[in-house]
């Protein structure tokens, strides 16, 4: 999780964007394929928050890859796939802009994420195009989709908000479940200790001894039953691990209001 404050990187006017995730959505002839997680830069605009408003762009793999230098040739609007290294981030950037680019996607030289910043002494921070930084193992997809045919991405950073409200529901339906299931065993419990006494009271002792005795709750575990419970618990697992499909989790969910309902 790369969303947060870095107090160790320098906030500068032009260079000042909290780092936040970026979704890399990706097609190859129109058809969509791969879809891989980035971090936005200090610096540029900020990137849109709605799949819906994030165009679908073409990429293009900057020549020279380092994007250091000016490009041999300028591109019309499309994203420019850049090598980390060799010069600043900010350079690479105002390179691909002044090429005619709409966004950049630096390909870093190692598998984790790395947060672009600017140095303290940076000046010229008037970059207007977005920048992304994807690790190594994406980048390497990237390359091998282009050989393809046509690729086409899309930028957007999903709104992280600061309650999440699936979690507040999680933890209701928890806490309800258990103050519903603790509320009907008291009322269980009381009804049927009115019940005893009313029975006692009208001298009907053995037949209230016989019904406690036919329903004292308790399941006698063997040990042949428990053998199989860790049987069929195993068998399941590996099911899970090897049948993950649309399909299977729909079969889950069914199973699952099944044991709820019980």
């Amino acid at each position: 999780d790369i969303v947060h404050q870095d107090d160790d990187a320098p906030k500068i006017p032009g260079c000042s964007n909290d780092f936040m995730l970026v979704k890399v959505q990706t097609w190859v002839k129109n058809r969509e394929t791969d879809e891989f997680v980035g971090v936005g830069a200090r610096f540029g605009p900020i990137i849109e928050s709605k799949e819906k408003h994030a165009n679908r762009t073409g990429l293009l793999i900057a020549d020279p890859f380092d994007c250091c230098t000016p490009l041999k040739e300028k591109v019309a609007g499309e994203v420019l796939l850049v090598q980390r290294g060799d010069c600043k981030f900010t350079t690479k950037a105002k390179v691909a802009e002044d090429a005619g680019a709409s966004a950049i996607i630096i390909l870093n030289n190692r598998h984790e994420l790395y947060k672009m910043v600017c140095d303290q002494n940076e000046t010229d921070l008037d970059i207007n195009i977005p920048a992304v930084l994807l690790p190594k193992d994406a980048g390497t997809i990237l390359q091998g989709l282009l050989s393809l045919g046509k690729v086409s991405v899309q930028l957007y950073s999903p709104d992280r908000p600061l309650v999440d409200t699936a979690e507040v529901f999680l933890w209701l339906m928890a806490v309800g479940t258990i103050l519903g299931a603790s509320y009907w065993s008291a009322w269980s419990a009381r009804e049927a200790l009115i019940e005893q006494e009313k029975l006692l009271k009208d001298g009907h002792e053995s037949s209230v001894n016989i019904e406690a005795e036919g329903s004292t709750g308790m399941v006698d575990i063997t040990m042949t039953s428990a053998m199989l419970f860790i049987v069929v618990a195993s068998l399941f697992l590996v099911m899970l691990y090897k049948l993950m499909s649309h399909w299977f989790v729909e079969l889950l969910v069914v199973i699952f209001c099944i044991g709820g309902v019980e």
